[in-house]
C-alpha cells in the first residue's frame, strides 16, 4: 500500500475559506434583515386589506380548498398543514393561533372563519386542532371574491412552487372592521374595532368628498365598535387618534344595579371591556377584598353561559352604596380598562402610523384599483368571447361551404389555414370552428349566438364607459361598499359616552380603601296602605312632622304607617302572624324628602321575604321606650315593652289563638288611647294604660267584646296630643262579589265616639243600608285621610263631619284601603 503523503502546513491552510468581516457591520445587516422580516412577513397588517401574511394565507387557502360557508367543515389541523406546506413555513402553531382569532367573535368584530368546536374563551385557550373544525365565514367571502378575475397581484410562494395573492381585493375595510394587533422590530400596532356600516358610511362620504376632514368623517364614524360591547368614556382620545394615528381611551362595563332577593342588592355586569374575561375581574374582585383595598362586597357569581351571554352577579353587602361600590370596581378592577391606539400598517411595504381619513384613503384607491383590474379583465373576456361568437355566426350562414371546405382539406393544419383565406376569420376564430360540435348548427343555435353577441356588445359597451370615468369607478366602488354593509353590517354594540374626565386609578398600592357605607342620615320610612316600603331622605335639621307635597298624584299614596329614623337604624315590621321581623331600610328604595312617590317603593312581603300570606300590618321603632300595642282579628289586645324584642332578628311578639291574626300595631304609651272598630260597626276606644305590657310569650287580654260572627278589622292608637282625629268607615255586603259593589263611606271625628272600658263592646260607628251588613274597611287617624282602590288608584271619600250612628254615602268606586297623606 502507498503511503501517504505527508501534509504540509501550507497545504492544509490553502484548503481552508476565511474571511474577515466586521463584526458591527454584519450583526447591523443581520438585524436589517431579520427586522425587515419580521415587519413585512410577519407582524404588521396591510392597510389594504388588513390582514398580516398569515391570515391572508389562512383565507387565501381556505377559499382554495372550497371551504365555503355552505359547505362542511374541515379539520383545522387540515387548514393548518396545508397553509404550513403551501404558502406560510413558520411551524404549525402561529397558523393555529391565527385561525383561532379569526373565528372568536370575542376578538373580530366581524369574524372570518366560521368555527366548530372549543375556539377558547377570554379567560382559557382552544382546544388543539385535531378537535376543531372550521370553514370560512360569510363575511371572508367578501374579502376574497373576484381573485380569479385578476384583481391583484400575485406572488411565488416560500419555494416558487405556488402563488399566492400579494393582497386581498377586500371589499369592506377589514382592517378599521376588525383592527389588529401585533409586535415587530422597534415597533408595534394596535387598532381597535369598528362598525362596518358607520366605517362603510364614512369610506363612502369620502369617496364622494375627497376634501373631507376628520371632523366630517367622525360623523359616520364616531367611534370604536367593541365586539365585547361595553361603554367608551370621553372621546378626545379617540380624536387624537383619527387624527394622528395615536391616541387611548378609556372603556367600562355596563352594569346595571339589580335587586337579588329580599333586602339584597347587586352589580350584574353584562358587558366587559375589550378581550378582559369574567374570571379575571372575579380574581382582581378577591385580591381587592383580601387586600382590604375594596369593602362591600359579599359575593362574586359568574352566570354566564352560552344561551344567555355575559352575566356576572356582584352582591353589595347590606349598608353599602351600589354605585360608590361600582366606582371603586372601576378604580381597582379591569371594570374600567384603557386601550391604547396605535395605528401602524404597511403602505407600499413601508410602515407607516395612519389616521382615519389616511386609512379610508389607502383602501378606497386599493378598491378603485380592484374594481379598475377586474373592470379591464371582463371587457378583455367578453372581446375575445365577441370575437369567437361572431366567427361561429359567420360560420353557421355559410355552413355548408365550410363544412365543403374541411372535408376537402387533408389535415387541420390546412383547414384552419383555408378557413382564415376564404371567410377572413382570425386564428382563434378558425379554430374554434374546427372544435364545433355538429348540434350547434340548429337554427336555434344561431338565435342564441345573435342573442349573446347583442349582450356582450352591450356589456362591452358598459364596461367601456366606466372605465372611461372615474366618476363611475367610484360610483361603482360606492354601491359595492353598501351591498358589504347590507349584507354583513350589525348595530353598534359599543356605547360611546363624551363625558367629563374619568377618575384617576390610586397611584399608591397601600392607599386606604374609601368610605362605600351609606350615610346614616335621617329619613322617614313609609308603608303604603296597598303594602310597599320606600325612605324617604331628610336633611339633618327638617322637621320631624309637616306634610311633604308630592309632585304629582301617583299610584300607593296612601300611608298605613310611617316612622322617623336614620339611614342605617334598625326598624321592626309588625307581621299578621304576630312576629315582628328586625331590618334596617338602609337598602328600601330611596326618594328625596320633597318628592315622595310611594308607587316608587317595594313590596314589604318581597324586602321580608315573607311566606304564607303573611303581611305587614305596621312599622316600628326599636329603640323607642313606649312599649308596642297589638291587636288581633278576636279582639285580644296586648302591650309589649320594646326590650322584650332583644337583639334577635325574627320574635314572636304574641301567642295568638288558632285562626286569630294581628290586625294593627303601633307604639302605646300609657297617655294614649286604643281604638277597636269591629265588622258589625261597633268602635271601642280606652286608655292604653288599663292594658299592662306582658311578656312575648303571653297571649294579650281581651280589648273589644264581638258580637257572634263579629271579627276586628280595625285596630290603632291615638296618641293624647292628637288632633283633627278622624274615623273612616267603609260598609258593604257579605253576600256581594269582592270587588263589584263599592258600598257606602262615612267620615266622622274621632270627638263623636265617647270612650268606654276595655272589653266592653263600644258603640255604634255607622248605621247599614238596606243590603248592607259589615264594615268591610274601618279607619281612625289625624286627617286628612286618603282612600286608594284595590290598584293603588285615590277615591273620593265623603266630607268629614257625619254623626256617629249615620248611614254612609253611596261610593262611585271599591275602596281597597284607607290611610293618611305622605307627610
Amino acid at each position: 500500500m502507498p503511503a501517504t503523503p505527508p501534509q504540509t502546513p501550507g497545504s492544509a491552510r490553502a484548503e481552508e475559506r476565511i474571511e474577515d468581516v466586521d463584526v458591527a457591520a454584519e450583526m447591523q445587516g443581520s438585524f436589517l434583515e431579520y427586522a425587515y422580516s419580521v415587519i413585512y412577513s410577519r407582524a404588521l397588517p396591510d392597510a389594504r386589506d388588513g390582514l398580516k401574511p398569515v391570515q391572508r394565507r389562512i383565507l387565501y387557502q381556505m377559499a382554495e380548498m372550497g371551504l365555503r360557508p355552505d359547505r362542511g367543515h374541515v379539520k383545522s389541523a387540515r387548514v393548518v398543514g396545508e397553509v404550513m406546506g403551501k404558502l406560510h413555513p413558520h411551524g404549525d402553531a402561529p397558523i393555529y393561533d391565527a385561525l383561532v382569532r379569526l373565528a372568536q367573535p370575542f376578538s373580530l368584530r366581524v369574524p372570518l372563519v366560521d368555527g366548530h368546536g372549543n375556539f377558547g374563551s377570554l379567560d382559557d385557550g382552544p382546544a388543539a386542532p385535531r378537535y376543531t373544525e372550521a370553514r370560512l365565514a360569510p363575511a371572508a367571502l367578501a374579502l376574497t371574491e373576484n381573485l380569479d378575475e385578476d384583481v391583484v397581484d400575485f406572488i411565488p410562494n416560500y419555494d416558487g412552487q405556488f402563488q399566492q395573492p400579494e393582497v386581498l381585493p377586500s371589499a369592506y375595510p377589514n382592517l378599521l372592521v376588525n383592527g389588529a394587533t401585533g409586535i415587530a422590530v422597534g415597533m408595534a400596532t394596535n387598532m381597535a374595532p369598528h362598525n362596518l356600516i358607520e366605517v362603510v358610511a364614512a369610506a363612502i362620504h369620502l369617496l364622494q368628498n375627497p376634501a373631507a376632514t376628520v371632523e366630517d368623517l367622525m360623523e359616520f364614524v364616531p367611534g370604536p365598535d367593541l365586539p365585547s360591547g361595553g361603554i367608551i368614556v370621553g372621546l378626545d382620545g379617540v380624536k387624537d387618534a383619527y387624527t394622528v394615528g395615536r391616541g387611548s381611551f378609556r372603556t367600562r362595563a355596563k352594569v346595571a344595579v339589580e335587586s337579588l332577593g329580599p333586602r339584597r342588592t347587586g352589580l350584574v355586569v353584562t358587558e366587559l371591556p375589550y378581550l378582559v374575561g369574567p374570571e379575571r375581574i372575579i380574581e382582581k374582585i378577591k385580591d381587592a377584598v383580601n387586600a382590604k383595598k375594596l369593602t362591600g362586597i359579599a359575593d362574586v357569581t359568574d352566570l354566564t353561559d352560552r344561551h344567555h351571554g355575559l352575566r356576572l352577579v356582584i352582591a353589595i353587602k347590606t349598608g353599602f352604596d351600589p354605585q360608590a361600590v361600582l366606582e371603586q370596581l372601576y378604580r381597582l378592577t379591569p371594570l374600567e380598562d384603557s386601550f391604547s391606539i396605535n395605528n401602524v400598517a404597511l403602505v407600499q411595504g413601508q410602515p407607516q402610523t395612519l389616521g382615519l381619513k389616511e386609512l379610508l384613503r389607502v383602501y378606497i384607491d386599493h378598491r378603485i384599483r380592484v374594481v379598475t383590474r377586474r373592470s379591464e379583465f371582463r371587457l378583455a373576456r367578453r372581446r375575445e368571447r365577441l370575437h369567437l361568437v361572431e366567427g361561429l355566426l359567420i360560420a353557421i350562414l355559410d355552413i355548408d361551404e365550410v363544412i365543403q371546405v374541411i372535408r376537402t382539406s387533408d389535415d387541420g393544419e390546412q383547414a384552419r389555414a383555408r378557413l382564415i383565406d376564404v371567410f377572413d376569420l382570425s386564428h382563434a376564430q378558425a379554430e374554434y370552428i374546427l372544435e364545433l360540435r355538429l348540434r350547434r348548427l340548429t337554427k336555434f343555435s344561431r338565435v342564441e349566438l345573435e342573442a349573446e353577441r347583442d349582450s356582450l356588445m352591450t356589456e362591452i359597451a358598459q364596461l367601456e364607459e366606466l372605465l372611461g370615468s372615474e366618476a363611475l369607478l367610484r360610483a361603482q366602488v360606492a354601491r359595492e361598499l353598501e351591498a358589504a354593509a347590507d349584507t354583513y353590517g350589525t348595530p353598534r354594540r359599543t356605547l360611546l359616552l363624551n363625558g367629563g374626565p374619568v377618575t384617576a386609578r390610586p397611584s399608591r398600592s397601600g392607599a386606604a380603601p374609601a368610605d362605600l357605607q351609606i350615610a346614616d342620615s335621617p329619613c322617614r320610612v313609609y308603608l303604603s296602605a296597598t303594602g310597599r316600603m320606600l325612605r324617604a331622605e331628610l336633611s339633618a335639621d327638617a322637621p320631624s312632622g309637616g306634610v311633604v307635597t308630592p309632585t304629582r298624584r301617583s299610584k300607593h299614596d296612601a300611608v298605613r304607617s310611617s316612622v322617623d329614623t336614620t339611614t342605617r337604624a334598625d326598624l321592626g315590621a309588625v307581621t299578621s302572624a304576630g312576629r315582628i321581623v328586625r331590618f334596617s331600610p338602609v337598602d328600601l328604595p330611596s326618594v328625596p324628602g320633597n318628592s315622595v312617590q310611594l308607587s316608587a317603593g317595594i313590596r314589604a312581603d318581597q324586602y321580608l321575604a315573607l311566606t304564607g300570606g303573611e303581611h305587614i300590618v305596621a312599622i316600628v321603632a326599636l329603640d323607642a321606650e313606649p312599649p308596642i300595642a297589638l291587636g288581633t282579628a278576636q279582639g285580644v289586645v296586648k302591650r309589649v315593652s320594646a326590650a322584650e324584642i332583644g337583639t334577635k332578628h325574627d320574635v314572636e311578639l304574641i301567642a295568638l289563638k288558632p285562626g286569630d291574626r294581628v290586625v294593627g300595631a303601633a307604639p302605646a304609651p300609657d297617655g294614649a288611647e286604643l281604638v277597636f272598630v269591629a265588622s258589625d260597626a261597633q268602635l271601642l276606644r280606652f286608655d292604653a294604660s288599663s292594658v299592662r305590657p306582658q311578656g312575648r310569650s303571653a297571649g294579650g287580654m281581651a280589648g273589644v267584646r264581638l258580637t257572634a260572627g263579629a271579627s276586628t278589622v280595625y285596630f290603632g292608637v291615638v296618641e293624647a296630643e292628637a288632633s283633627d282625629v278622624l274615623v273612616v268607615t267603609v260598609a258593604g255586603s257579605t253576600q256581594a262579589i269582592a270587588g263589584a259593589d263599592p258600598g257606602s263611606a262615612k267620615v266622622s271625628t274621632y270627638d263623636e265616639f265617647p270612650p268606654k272600658g276595655r272589653g266592653t263592646g263600644g258603640v255604634r260607628a255607622q248605621r247599614f243600608l238596606k243590603g248592607e251588613d259589615t264594615l268591610t274597611i274601618a279607619w281612625v287617624g289625624q286627617g286628612p285621610a286618603r282612600a286608594v282602590g284595590t290598584d293603588g288608584t285615590v277615591r273620593v271619600l265623603p266630607d268629614a263631619g257625619a254623626k256617629r250612628d249615620a248611614s254612609g254615602q253611596p261610593l262611585d268606586g271599591v275602596i281597597g284601603a284607607v290611610g293618611e297623606i305622605v307627610r
